[in-house]
């Protein structure tokens, strides 16, 4: 039967590549492959899977492919029902505009989408020394994008790729500005109206990621990022990873949270730690908004640890019961006690009590008793005068970003000044 199936048929060469059945060999494919044995017993029970009705007894007719062979398992639902799947976009849809930054783990251009004629944000991936794949950390931040949409998180669009394998691109909306540019260009400090909105907003991210399990472990106003119409977006999740309850059970890495935003749980030593140590980088850009410069900058971990005791004073058996059971905490000699909270209100004297209750709570040594997001939200610094002030309100700057600078102040022209000779025109002068 087979040889003279090949006989009758012309040969063809086709790919390897080639899984889906030709129109053409449709009426071939059912000569070679159904029997009479296995037609019989078949047609009843797929049947079912056709459109075409089951073959009578009396004028047998041989089933079609679709019959013998169905699409899809019988324990599962048909293809259709499935979301469709579609291959990444290039990146040359885009037109690159400018290089915005360079970090660790990636570039950042910003580029204009071709078909829309939006502005986006490029971020390519830094793929050519890897050795094991796909990174990691570019997984769990494209995870965490997805997971934690928000209005104060970055949106992600999509994921585009060039011509090598090296050339994966995460297209995101662009921001105009990052809170430490923006911080280091204004003239002025933000005012306090524009300090409660700002942290109200970065509150509500961090207690949106939190809720969906997400750390996200590099708070910093570098990765904070503002539009001008006075709304921030957390951004820059390649250091995030998802944990569960109980929280590190396999251990965490310690490698994490830039070094002037890091909670002493992790300086000591800490493997296991928990959201608190979000909630510390918050105070710490709490303060920042503040100071208008970075409460902690120091050169070193060390150098960190001793400016965090000066400040907040040595912790202690209340403030701090798990401090003894830390790997470092024997390493290092204690300053001598001082009353809690004075080195905050040296530092902060112009704040009012209920802020500087906010900011030490956020700065508190045991993350267990460390104030959450939400719980943060809540606190009454944020409904004493004066009001957050609307988003709506906030001034516009020049996005260093886009490539725009600051315009200079106008220069006033001098003064006139007063000739010997000079004749004034007056009304018996006019024709």
């Amino acid at each position: 039967m087979s040889d003279s199936f090949e006989s009758s048929t012309p040969s063809r060469k086709r790919s390897r590549w080639d899984h889906e059945v030709d129109e053409g060999d449709d009426q071939l494919l059912p000569t070679r492959q159904v029997s009479k044995r296995r037609s019989k017993p078949k047609t009843s029970k797929l049947s079912e899977y056709s459109n075409t009705p089951s073959p009578s007894t009396k004028s047998p007719v041989k089933p079609s492919i679709a019959a013998v062979r169905p699409r899809h398992s019988i324990y599962a639902p048909p293809r259709t029902l499935y979301p469709s799947l579609q291959p990444a976009r290039s990146v040359y849809s885009y037109e690159r505009l400018n290089q915005i930054e360079e970090g660790s783990y990636g570039v950042v251009f910003r580029a204009r989408d071709k078909q829309t004629g939006d502005i986006v944000a490029l971020k390519k991936l830094k793929l050519d020394e890897e050795k094991h794949g796909f990174p990691i950390t570019a997984l769990r931040e494209i995870n965490a994008l997805m997971a934690c949409r928000h209005e104060n998180v970055v949106n992600i669009r999509e994921v585009v790729v060039g011509d090598t394998l090296t050339q994966v691109f995460v297209v995101m909306d662009f921001i105009e500005h990052d809170l430490k540019t923006l911080i280091t260009l204004m003239p002025a400090p933000f005012l306090q109206s524009e300090i409660k909105t700002l942290m109200l907003q970065l509150l509500s991210a961090v207690s949106h990621c939190h809720y969906h399990w997400i750390l996200h472990r590099d708070l910093k106003t570098s990765n904070l990022l503002m539009n001008n119409r006075g709304t921030i977006k957390v951004a820059d999740f390649g250091l995030a990873r998802r944990y569960g309850d109980p929280i590190g059970v396999d251990g965490l890495t310690q490698l994490v949270v830039t070094l002037w935003y890091r909670a002493p749980e992790i300086l000591l030593g800490a493997t296991t730690y928990s959201t608190a140590i979000d909630i510390w980088s918050v105070g710490c850009i709490f303060a920042e908004l503040l100071l208008k410069e970075p409460l902690f900058q120091a050169k070193s971990e060390m150098e960190l640890i001793s400016m965090i005791f000066k400040l907040l004073g040595p912790p202690t058996s209340s403030s701090w019961p798990d401090y003894t059971t830390l790997p470092l905490a024997k390493s290092i000699t204690l300053p001598p006690q001082q009353s809690h909270g004075s080195g905050l209100r040296q530092r902060f004297s112009y704040l009012t009590n209920a802020g500087l209750n906010l900011l030490s709570k956020m700065l508190t040594y045991d993350p267990e008793q460390r104030i959450t997001a939400e719980e943060a939200m809540q606190h009454p610094y944020f409904k004493e005068s004066p009001l957050p002030k609307h988003p709506d309100l906030f001034g516009s700057f020049p996005s260093a970003a886009a490539g725009e600078k600051r315009r200079k102040p106008f220069d006033s022209p001098s003064a006139p000044q007063r000739l010997a000779d000079y004749n004034l025109i007056t009304d018996f002068d006019l024709p």
